[in-house]
């Protein structure tokens, strides 16, 4: 990857280099005064300690090599020194000549660096990987030195599905990288050249360096920082109490839009002065979950007012990225699609069309609740008995219809999910869901 210097920060840190920026004109100018008057040192003490408060702290590690493996969803290690990574051999290498820092030689930690952890599907895509200490002895020589950091994760898993794409490596990715603007590294075990072409938009203002492919690396690289593995907050989300510099989705809304130079950054604002039509995005799938009727959604729509724009997820991100941006509504049913969400100006309104299966907990989940964290609207539609196409499958007496707990009990997990997520359709009832559609213009109105 060409070195390409950008960043994308948050509010947090832009407020921080402003303080940074006062600082220091404060103490030009104290400066002066000092050269004609004399200045208390308690007054410079008092200078010294505010501008000192202002800058980012790098918290002190409990110990070096730092692993923990409490967290649900991911196991992480961080480390500070002459780190080495040799990926052919999957180990990072901590070397130490004494017991530092609670230190002993020849400590060792495996860990599967991605955040599926307790997901044994998904973690058996991953490569586990050693952090090791060893002496200056008994470690191998560094054949490429860097100044930067590194960090190293896999995008293994669920890799290729848009949904985990986003929720498992580049959100967590964005909050880990975004303390070194720019200055680090990433080693990446389970990567593929279409993986890297797709999100290299996103990925490049992130690191100004070659991506490393961590399986296929013979080499010994040296570090003096890496951190192993991405720390997870929440599907689709970003905690800002657990992130540097408090970073939240909405920073990540704007890194997005920043990256692939989407041009709306609000919805449409409706009222008495605005002649022009929201335009409504129907997410229409092909193969599983489908819109039954999407004619009929899409004259309904019209009829209310909307330009419909009918679209179904491409490889070519940059592409669809552009299209979800120009619209003020999205409409989807519950699956992978609904994650261009990201791509949507604030403000716009998600409307989710949550299937039969009690699928109601995990929808808001997977993304009622990042569509919130964006400063969107979000609206969740749940479809009666009639709107489901499991209706010309099954009487109406079957508990796959009339009780989804019993479904669950009786059939098993693997076979209702077989039948709720890949063999239903849905067909809207559209003189019910223009209630839903009604709502949506009336949030449009809003700021």
């Amino acid at each position: 990857m060409a070195k390409h210097k950008s960043s994308s920060r948050g509010e947090p840190q832009r407020l921080r280099s402003a303080l940074l920026g006062g600082c220091f004109l404060l103490s030009m100018i104290l400066l002066v005064v000092y050269t004609s008057y004399v200045v208390s040192f308690s007054n410079r003490e008092f200078l010294i300690n505010f501008c000192a408060e202002t800058r980012p702290r790098k918290e002190k590690l409990p110990r070096n090599p730092f692993c923990d493996f409490s967290d649900r969803r991911n196991d992480y290690c961080e480390m500070e020194g002459d780190i080495r990574i040799h990926g052919n051999s999957s180990s990072i290498l901590f070397v130490t000549s004494s017991n530092t820092n609670g230190t002993n030689i020849h400590e060792s930690w495996q860990l599967k660096p991605h955040p599926r952890k307790g997901d044994a599907r998904a973690m058996a895509r991953v490569t586990e990987m050693s952090v090791k200490t060893l002496s200056p002895h008994d470690a191998p020589k560094c054949a490429i030195h860097s100044t930067v950091p590194a960090i190293v994760f896999s995008t293994g898993g669920y890799m290729g599905n848009f949904f985990h794409d986003f929720t498992d490596i580049l959100i967590p990715i964005f909050t880990t990288s975004q303390q070194f603007n720019g200055e680090v590294q990433f080693v990446i075990s389970e990567i593929l050249p279409m993986w890297n072409d797709k999100y290299q938009k996103l990925l490049k203002p992130l690191t100004n360096y070659e991506i490393i492919n961590f399986n296929q690396d013979h080499t010994v690289r040296c570090y003096p920082h890496v951190i192993v593995g991405l720390k997870f907050h929440k599907e689709m989300s970003i905690d800002p109490s657990r992130s540097p510099y408090g970073l939240s989705m909405v920073d990540f809304g704007r890194h997005v839009r920043k990256s692939f130079a989407l041009e709306r950054d609000t919805a449409i604002k409706l009222g008495p002065d605005q002649d022009k039509k929201p335009r409504i995005l129907i997410i229409a799938r092909k193969w599983t979950r489908i819109f039954a009727n999407v004619d009929e959604i899409v004259r309904k729509a019209e009829e209310m007012g909307f330009e419909t724009v009918v679209a179904e997820a491409k490889y070519d991100l940059a592409e669809f990225a552009r299209i979800v941006n120009s619209c003020d509504v999205m409409l989807g049913v519950h699956g992978a699609g609904l994650t261009n969400l990201v791509f949507l100006p604030t403000n716009a309104v998600v409307i989710q069309v949550i299937p039969l299966g009690g699928l109601e907990g995990i929808s808001w989940i997977d993304f009622g609740l990042a569509t919130i964290s964006m400063k969107m609207h979000y609206l969740q539609y749940m479809i009666s008995l009639e709107e489901s196409t499991l209706t010309e499958q099954f009487s109406r007496g079957d508990p796959v219809l009339s009780d989804q707990k019993e479904a669950y009990r009786k059939h098993g997990w693997d076979r209702m999910i077989e039948l709720y997520f890949f063999k239903q359709g849905v067909k809207l009832d559209t003189e019910r869901f223009s209630s839903t559609l009604i709502h949506a213009l009336e949030l449009l109105r809003q700021r």
